[in-house]
């Protein structure tokens, strides 16, 4: 019986990092690498010819041949997340400005992955199955980055709109992303945020383990 594999399109500028990733990723039986682009400006066309479950994406990458311009990323992440609602976007640069890996994370990114951070990218294949399951994943340095204003108010000060996905995700287990933003009526992208940020604030990767440690602390009711 054969198991569905995960597909990744991946857009780096840069072909020997190209070659590692596709390299690293090949010796994973359960991911495909579906894709490859260069420019921005391919990645739409590459994501309507290639289905994509993880798309691995850098966030310097210039529009296109002839226009050096940074692909507008934050512009881009919302638009494919509402075109492509099961879409899993893992963001991997060698940027580590907090302020640009909040912004990520808010537009709808899945992860923020530091191009120096050896090891993550030694084990990039098993980051990708993890996302490409709905977790969320940080290079430590890009997570200490990003959690410290998310946990300045501890576990027990999630939001509103925190608790209320994550019960929703409690009551409706099996929903995908899509299904749990129609439920919200959000967009998929407010929906990613809002989890990414219940995660961090409860220091957990998965739904699951958010649920889990929200049943513990009494913040959501238990079964």
């Amino acid at each position: 019986m054969s198991t569905k594999k995960i597909r990744v399109t991946i857009l780096d500028d840069h072909q020997s990092i190209v070659d590692g990733y596709v390299y690293r990723l090949s010796q994973i039986p359960q991911i495909e690498v579906a894709a490859t682009c260069s420019f921005g400006d391919e990645l739409e066309h590459a994501l309507a010819k290639h289905s994509t479950d993880v798309l691995l994406l850098d966030v310097n990458v210039p529009a296109g041949p002839d226009n050096p311009n940074p692909y507008p990323i934050l512009s881009i992440i919302p638009k494919l997340l509402q075109i492509y609602p099961d879409i899993n976007i893992l963001v991997i640069s060698m940027h580590s400005e907090r302020g640009l890996i909040r912004a990520v994370m808010e537009a709808g990114a899945s992860g923020y992955i530091l191009k120096d951070d050896q090891a993550t990218v030694r084990d990039l294949g098993n980051v990708i199955l993890s996302v490409g399951g709905g977790g969320i994943y940080f290079s430590q340095k890009a997570y200490q980055l990003y959690a410290k204003s998310q946990l300045d108010d501890g576990p027990e000060h999630l939001t509103a709109r925190q608790l209320e996905v994550l019960s929703l995700c409690a009551a409706y287990p099996d929903d995908t992303t899509a299904e749990l933003a129609q439920r919200m009526t959000i967009a998929n992208s407010t929906l990613r945020n809002l989890l990414s940020g219940a995660y961090v604030k409860l220091e957990v990767h998965t739904r699951t383990a958010a649920i889990a440690k929200a049943r513990q602390l009494g913040i959501i009711v238990q079964d």
